[in-house]
């Protein structure tokens, strides 16, 4: 099993910053992919970026490419998502999720471990 445990949600003024945190612990080791998603009240999840442990690929959605940057601190078993520029849209919970592989990435079914998930709003 792995745990996953999201911190660093607030509330934030429009063009603002916010930086989420995902601390993972248990057997970290089976996880390939760190994601995050989206989701806002009567909405699909969305996913938001993903990375690999091993190599740090990046990859992003392009509602937030260019404005946030996902990263990684092995040490720590954390992700973090660094959210620059936001907008209103932004608006939802984030959640943080762990993946065996990279197929489907961008897909909710291909993840096995999710986070409680910790709200951002943006003010407009």
């Amino acid at each position: 099993q792995v745990q996953l445990v999201e911190s660093g949600g607030g509330l934030v003024q429009a063009g603002g910053s916010l930086r989420l945190s995902c601390a993972a612990s248990g057997r970290t080791y089976s996880t390939y992919v760190m994601g995050w998603f989206r989701q806002a009240p009567g909405n699909e999840r969305e996913f938001v970026t993903a990375l690999r442990w091993s190599g740090g690929s990046t990859y992003y959605a392009d509602s937030v490419k260019g404005r946030f940057t996902i990263s990684r601190d092995n040490a720590k078993n954390t992700v973090y998502l660094q959210m620059n520029t936001l907008k209103h849209e932004d608006t939802d919970v984030y959640y943080c999720a762990a993946a065996h592989s990279l197929i489907d990435y961008t897909y909710q079914k291909a993840y096995v471990y999710w986070g409680q998930g910790t709200q951002v709003t943006v003010s407009s």
